[in-house]
C-alpha cells in the first residue's frame, strides 16, 4: 500500500494529497529514511511523522485500502510509549503557551465584552 494513501486512511491527514505533501516535505520518514508518497508500507514497518510541532514515532499493524472511523484508525498503528510522553510533554508546553498569550480583538469592545471587562475589575 502507499505511503500517503495509508497515512491519509491512518486519519494523520485529511486528504492524499495533503499526506503526499508531508512525506515530500520530508514530514514523515519511513524506516529512518526520507522517501516517496508512493513508497510501499507493509506491517511492522516503523514511520516517524512531524506534524504541527508533535511528533510520532509508531510502527504499522493494519494496512486497509479505505479511511475508517477514528476509533478503528487507531488501531492501524501503534506508538512507542517513550513518544506518547514526549508528545504529551508537547502539547502541554504549547497549551501552556497558548493560554498565556494575550487574546486579541478587533476593534472596540461590545457590550458584552465591556460587562466582562467590568466584572473582571471589579473581582
Amino acid at each position: 500500500m502507499r505511503l500517503d494513501k495509508w497515512l491519509w486512511a491512518a486519519r494523520f491527514y485529511k486528504t492524499r494529497k495533503l499526506a503526499a505533501e508531508a512525506v515530500s516535505g520530508g514530514k514523515v520518514h519511513l524506516n529512518g529514511q526520507r522517501s516517496k508518497p508512493g513508497k510501499e508500507v507493509i506491517p511492522g514497518s516503523r514511520l516517524h511523522i512531524s506534524k504541527n510541532g508533535l511528533e510520532w514515532n509508531i510502527e504499522v499493524l493494519v494496512l486497509s485500502p479505505q479511511r475508517r472511523p477514528a476509533s478503528e484508525a487507531a488501531t492501524f498503528w501503534k506508538e512507542s510509549e517513550q513518544s506518547r510522553e514526549q508528545r504529551e510533554k508537547q502539547l502541554a508546553l504549547l497549551r501552556a503557551a497558548r493560554a498565556a498569550a494575550p487574546i486579541h480583538t478587533e476593534g472596540r469592545p461590545s457590550k458584552k465584552d465591556r460587562r466582562l471587562i467590568h466584572r473582571f475589575k471589579q473581582q
